[in-house]
């Protein structure tokens, strides 16, 4: 701690010096202090380098629009228009009057939740038809003719068929949702198993792995980042089918909204709603994204 030596001269009067026991204090106090403030000063700057691009982008933008669509004549209204008329959708996300009159909040949820079903019954399906297609030739040359077919057809073209044999709106959309974001999945997924390193494949068979325990030990971990990179397509892809699902097959989602938004002419209600899908469609990446990385953490390529 720095002290000093307690002496006494002849007279009997204490001859310590008064600044040596307070300096080592006071400088062991500020070796303390400057590491917590340089790293709340590092935090601070990482953050305004992530925040700022972004807000100065969508300021030039916003600008920009505004100049070309204020003057008289222009077929789309500008910011300050949008945000005169659309107020209360843009403050006030949950509100709820009854019926179809509710905030685009809630709209979301219910959205959200067919793409949560949609979505998980093909993350489900497609990593283990991927798992299958990648550990066997015969299933590669069986199955990915018909898949590389099959994904090439248009969401909304399986709309009828779903509608046909459901018979209901709701199974319908959820059905659209799995077909259109499997193939991203299973095609990965497919990638990631053939990838898997064979020294590992020879660890399994040294240590007995039975099939499950290969699969779950072995091959998950191993194609981790290829799965979740699937994983970040189809989340993608199931977001934006749910709303051209919606459009057609009517309900309180957001895609519904936005029909019924242009059929009444309020365009400023259409702005409004695609800008809630563009941000809960970048929440659903990151978090996707964010899973991938714990995940993949400890992978060779990690």
């Amino acid at each position: 701690m720095g002290l000093a030596l307690h002496t006494t001269n002849t007279d009997g009067q204490d001859s310590r010096p008064p600044i040596a026991v307070a300096a080592p204090i006071v400088v062991k106090f500020a070796s303390q202090r400057r590491p917590i403030w340089g790293k709340l000063a590092s935090l601070g700057m990482g953050l305004l380098r992530k925040v700022v691009p972004p807000l100065v982008t969508v300021a030039i933008l916003l600008l920009i629009w505004q100049l070309l669509c204020e003057k008289p004549g222009a077929s789309l209204p500008p910011p300050s228009t949008v945000w005169a008329q659309a107020q209360d959708l843009i403050l006030h996300p949950f509100f709820d009057y009854g019926s179809q009159d509710i905030g685009l909040g809630w709209r979301v949820l219910v959205s959200l939740e067919r793409v949560a079903f949609g979505f998980g019954l093909a993350a489900i399906a497609g990593v283990l038809l991927g798992a299958l297609i990648g550990q066997s030739d015969w299933a590669m040359r069986g199955l990915d003719p018909v898949f590389q077919i099959l994904r090439t057809v248009p969401p909304l073209a399986w709309l009828p068929i779903a509608l046909a044999a459901f018979r209901d709106s709701r199974p319908s959309a959820i059905f659209v949702i799995f077909i259109t974001s499997i193939w991203p999945i299973i095609i990965n997924t497919a990638v990631g198993i053939r990838n898997i390193p064979q020294d590992y494949r020879n660890v399994a068979a040294v240590l007995r792995l039975n099939h499950f325990e290969f699969f779950w030990r072995i091959m998950l971990p191993s194609a981790a980042p290829y799965i979740f990179t699937g994983l970040r397509i189809g989340i993608g892809l199931a977001w934006l089918a749910i709303v051209a699902a919606e459009m057609l097959t009517g309900g309180v989602g957001i895609g519904f909204f936005i029909w019924d938004a242009w059929n009444s002419s309020r365009i400023p209600d259409i702005i409004v709603a695609l800008a809630y899908i563009g941000i809960v469609g970048f929440v659903l990446d990151r978090l996707v994204s964010a899973l991938g990385t714990l995940a993949a953490r400890g992978t060779p390529a990690n």
